[in-house]
């Protein structure tokens, strides 16, 4: 299996399975984003202890990019701080949005969301991967 297969069934599983997807009653905020260029929908639900999330829920409908980046996200941030929060959030838009070749071994700096690297060569389809992400900052910024 080449390592373009190996991402698209990364990819896929994420769609289909995702992570975290569960309500959460007791949220301490919530925000919920649109992409108006394709209609994805992501809400997102955090539970903070400090700065640190200690639990999420992501959900919504739409591409198979937008739901495994949210399912991605969701298992990645788990735990982490909002400086921790926000340099994943940057390393994920720098990988998005340049053409620095992915880390050796695959999945070493990132994790599962590597596989979606090959996003940056489609640029309408960067706000569908990146649209979790801004809606988290919503939520953690606003506290909706």
């Amino acid at each position: 299996m080449s390592l373009e297969q190996l991402y698209r069934e990364v990819i896929l599983d994420h769609y289909r399975n995702p992570r975290h997807s569960e309500p959460l009653n007791n949220a301490d905020s919530r925000s919920e984003g649109v992409n108006p260029m394709c209609g994805d929908e992501v809400a997102v639900a955090i539970e903070l202890n400090d700065d640190h999330i200690t639990d999420v829920s992501v959900t919504g409908k739409g591409c198979s990019i937008s739901q495994a980046s949210g399912s991605m996200m969701a298992e990645a941030i788990v735990g982490l701080s909002k400086g921790e929060r926000e340099e994943l959030a940057e390393k994920f838009k720098g990988m998005l949005s340049s053409d620095v070749p992915l880390p050796d071994p695959p999945g070493s700096t990132l994790g599962d969301m590597e596989s979606l690297a090959g996003v940056r060569e489609y640029p309408v389809r960067i706000k569908c991967a990146l649209l979790p992400w801004t809606t988290l900052a919503e939520a953690t910024n606003g506290r909706h």
